[in-house]
C-alpha cells in the first residue's frame, strides 16, 4: 500500500513530464497485476489444495499428525518449521505439481538467435513454456495423475528436491513472487490444519477433483466443506 501511495505521489509530481513512467495506466497495470499475479494464484491454489486433501483424508491426517507433534498447538507454525515438517512441505510441493496451475505460464521473448533441436528461433520471438512436460514426466514423478506426496520424499521420508519442479515457470525470468507465494502456501496450509479439520459435505470416494477450466490457468470445481475446530 505503501508503494502504491509512493505512485500515485509520483504521479501527481510528474503530470507534466510527458515521458513519466507514473500514469493511471501503469498504476492500474500494477494493481491489476498485484490482484491476479499475486492474489488470485495463491488463493486458487489454496482452494484447489483443499480439494485435493478432502479427496485424500489419509494425507491431511498425517500432515496433521507431523504439525501437532513437531509444532505442537500452544505456538504457530512459521517458516523455520519447514524443515521440520518434510511430509508438509511435500504436500504443498505436490499440490503445485498436481494442479499445474498455469500450464504454459505467461509469454516470454528470447533474448538472441537459438537453435532448439532442429528449430531456429530468432531473437525476439515469443514463446510459450510447457511446464505440464517437466510436472507430468512420468520418469521424475512416477504415476504423475496421482496426487501422492511421495513425489518429493526420499526413502527415508526425507524431502527431496526435483529440478522438475517448475510450478513458477523457467528461466531466469520465473515469478517475481515464488518466494512469497511459497511461504503463503505453506503457512496458510500448516495454520489451517493446526486449528481445524477439514470434513467435506460428501463422501471422499465420490468427490470430482477434476479442473473445470485448464487452459491459461486451471480452475477447480466449486465444492463446500466444513472447518471443525480441533
Amino acid at each position: 500500500m505503501r508503494r502504491h501511495g509512493h505512485s500515485i505521489l509520483a504521479q501527481g509530481q510528474e503530470k507534466h513530464n510527458k515521458h513519466s513512467e507514473f500514469t493511471m495506466d501503469n498504476l492500474i497495470a500494477t494493481i491489476w497485476d498485484l490482484l491476479t499475479a499475486g492474489t488470485e494464484t495463491t488463493s486458487t491454489t489454496m482452494r484447489y489444495g483443499f480439494l485435493l486433501l478432502l479427496k485424500h483424508p489419509e494425507i491431511s491426517a498425517k500432515v496433521q499428525e507431523e504439525i501437532d507433534h513437531v509444532v505442537g498447538k500452544n505456538q504457530s507454525p512459521c517458516m523455520q518449521d519447514r524443515s521440520r515438517l518434510p511430509y508438509t512441505d511435500a504436500v504443498v510441493h505436490e499440490m503445485q505439481r498436481y494442479i499445474n496451475l498455469a500450464p504454459t505460464s505467461i509469454p516470454h521473448a528470447v533474448t538472441q538467435d537459438i537453435r532448439f533441436r532442429e528449430y531456429l528461433i530468432p531473437k525476439g520471438t515469443t514463446i510459450l513454456t510447457d511446464l505440464t512436460s517437466v510436472l507430468y514426466d512420468d520418469k521424475e514423478f512416477p504415476n504423475p495423475e496421482k496426487f501422492d506426496p511421495g513425489h518429493f520424499l526420499d526413502e527415508s521420508g526425507n524431502f527431496k528436491k526435483s529440478d522438475y519442479f517448475m510450478a513458477f515457470s523457467a528461466g531466469k525470468r520465473a515469478c517475481a513472487g515464488e518466494g512469497l507465494a511459497c511461504m503463503e502456501l505453506f503457512l496458510f496450509l500448516t495454520t489451517i490444519l493446526q486449528n481445524f479439520t477439514l470434513k467435506p459435505l460428501v463422501d471422499p470416494k465420490d468427490i470430482d477433483i477434476t479442473p473445470v477450466h485448464k487452459g491459461i490457468g486451471t480452475v477447480p470445481p466449486f465444492y463446500e466443506l466444513c472447518f471443525i475446530p480441533v
